[in-house]
């Protein structure tokens, strides 16, 4: 049987039976290889997400996108890409494990007391991790924490920029998600703000917008070419 959707490659064989030309021929269907990218390496690394965390980030939800359900689940249709601006995997961990913002980010804490965090952390070397769900909510992008997931790189825009192995484990990872879940968007953290121009951007207070600079253009430009294929929008 062939798989539904995948074209065929016919050709007859013909083979010649007698002095005076008679032949047998066969009528020969191929189907062709289609091929197909292996699925990243996914280390787990969970972060505290316990009834603690549950209930903070229901309460940031509803303080900011006015979602009353009693839960954390999101439907992700936008990627979006971070630094880190740390200088390791291990220092970014422990500052997405803790639950609650650091008081000293006060504009953050006056937004809500639960902390930030990301579904997946990329290492310098490649090596991805995932901290968290896809499908539970992360607070990582102003007006999209609801519908987006959000992939750290460590690293920092100006003072270290992101590797080459990044922009290939970013990429399969982007792969991987796409073909997962119904994703519609690929953003830098820069860009979050162009998203206000689509229906996903939720955020209700409007005085709540910061401005971001990661992970930096050449790393999403490359990470784009990369998975070009994949037809994602970039925001508006």
């Amino acid at each position: 049987m062939v798989p539904s959707g995948r074209a065929l490659v016919i050709f007859i064989r013909c083979r010649r039976l007698t002095m005076l030309g008679a032949a047998i021929c066969t009528l020969v269907l191929i189907s062709p290889i289609v091929a197909t990218a292996d699925p990243p390496v996914i280390i787990d690394k969970p972060i505290d997400y316990g009834a603690e965390r549950i209930r903070l980030t229901i309460e940031y939800r509803r303080a900011h996108y006015g979602d009353d359900r009693n839960d954390i689940t999101i439907v992700p249709r936008v990627i979006v890409l971070h630094s880190t601006e740390t200088d390791s995997f291990a220092t970014t961990w422990q500052l997405f494990n803790r639950l609650r913002i650091d008081p000293a980010r006060a504009r953050l804490a006056k937004s809500g007391a639960v902390n930030v965090s990301a579904h997946f952390v990329v290492d310098r070397d490649g090596t991805i991790y995932r901290l968290m769900p896809e499908t539970a909510m992360a607070r990582h992008a102003i007006g999209l924490n609801e519908v987006a997931i959000g992939i750290e790189n460590v690293g920092e825009v100006k003072r270290r920029p992101l590797t080459d192995a990044q922009v290939t484990a970013d990429a399969a990872l982007i792969r991987y998600l796409a073909k997962k879940y119904s994703i519609r968007y690929l953003i830098g953290h820069s860009e979050y703000r162009r998203m206000e121009a689509t229906p996903l951007f939720g955020e209700r207070d409007p005085r709540y917008r910061d401005d971001k600079e990661d992970p930096g253009e050449p790393f999403l430009t490359r990470v784009r070419a990369a998975v070009a294929g994949l037809h994602l929008a970039a925001p508006p």
